[in-house]
């Protein structure tokens, strides 16, 4: 049953009332071109902690940016009270572009894409050479993962008081990965923190290892002010415990870089790697590919890089260094 006549016009009409009382939905978002720029420091159950010029404020995601995360190192836009007193929150209606994007997933089988940090320059892996024993397919892992989002790896061995790091080096000496070698008696006394200070200058760099190998303790020495929770290792499983629960960016003394520290991690997926792009971190092997059948794994008889070797273009150890981190997509870490 027609509840108007023939002939309606727009005052006849009903229009149902807006109860809420707030404005009606629409698809035209706000450009908010006033809004201020800051720098996510860490993020907590939804509130986010964000640098505004000299100060530290709390925010939320606004609604209006729907399902895009925030992560530590966004550069974002606020809006709202930013005054940074107690009880006071503000807004993030913007996430600028990101120059970079370190991710992981929980294996690689898992296809959900975890964001550990944006915006950083440099990925410190950070791996104790005894207690706990070093577990070098998740430094590969993580060499992978830095060289896929175009960041600088910073190998970072811990603990040498207990164990050498002559072969842990010359395992990885072909990749051309510079490094920083400390004990706990440096980190006691400065020395070792000065050593890693100097690889971090105007420098974002994000800090990854396993818990207990000494990442946060590392952390504590290179920002002395702002001491975070350290554990032990675990006497029986030869594992670290859980002390850091959210990464946490902190700028280095004199400005000269951050340091953003994570919590540790047991694995580090890379189902979210195109394998094509590791070849990049490799420019003396790149020019070989060209001779390579297409989709070609690099780890096969007809691969091109096999006779680039041999015809003396690069070094043999730089083609199995290669390999061996290709192969970590196919191998669980710690097989």
């Amino acid at each position: 049953m027609r509840r108007y006549g023939k002939h309606t016009d727009e005052d006849d009409v009903r229009i149902r009332p807006n109860r809420k009382g707030n404005r009606p939905r629409t698809n035209i978002r706000p450009k908010h071109e006033d809004a201020t720029e800051g720098f996510v420091l860490t993020v907590d159950r939804g509130r986010l902690t964000v640098l505004v010029e000299d100060r530290t404020i709390t925010a939320m995601k606004a609604r209006e940016l729907g399902r895009k995360g925030v992560v530590v190192g966004d550069r974002v836009a606020v809006v709202g009270d930013l005054s940074g007193d107690k009880d006071t929150l503000a807004r993030i209606v913007r996430v600028e572009k990101r120059s970079s994007v370190l991710r992981r997933t929980a294996d690689d089988d898992d296809p959900y894409e975890r964001v550990v940090v944006a915006n950083a320059d440099q990925l410190a892996i950070v791996t104790a050479l005894a207690d706990p024993e070093p577990r070098p397919r998740l430094i590969d892992r993580c060499l992978v993962a830095a060289f896929d989002a175009g960041l600088e790896p910073l190998l970072v061995l811990t603990k040498s008081d207990l164990a050498p790091a002559d072969d842990m080096l010359k395992t990885y000496e072909p990749l051309g990965v510079p490094y920083v070698v400390t004990s706990r008696d440096e980190l006691a006394d400065g020395d070792a923190a000065d050593r890693v200070r100097e690889r971090l200058t105007d420098r974002i760099t994000v800090f990854v290892g396993h818990s207990g190998v000494g990442k946060t303790t590392l952390v504590n020495a290179l920002v002395p002010d702002r001491q975070r929770a350290t554990g032990r290792v675990n006497a029986v499983t030869g594992r670290g415990r859980h002390t850091t629960t959210s990464a946490l960016a902190l700028p280095l003394p004199d400005a000269k870089g951050w340091a953003i520290d994570t919590p540790g991690v047991r694995s580090f997926g890379l189902h979210h790697v195109d394998p094509v792009r590791v070849i990049h971190a490799f420019p003396d092997l790149e020019p070989g590919t060209e001779g390579c059948p297409r989709a070609c794994s690099h780890d096969e008889p007809d691969c091109a890089l096999d006779q680039w070797v041999a015809d003396g273009h690069a070094e043999p150890a730089r083609l199995y260094s290669l390999r061996r981190l290709l192969a970590t997509r196919e191998r669980r870490e710690g097989d």
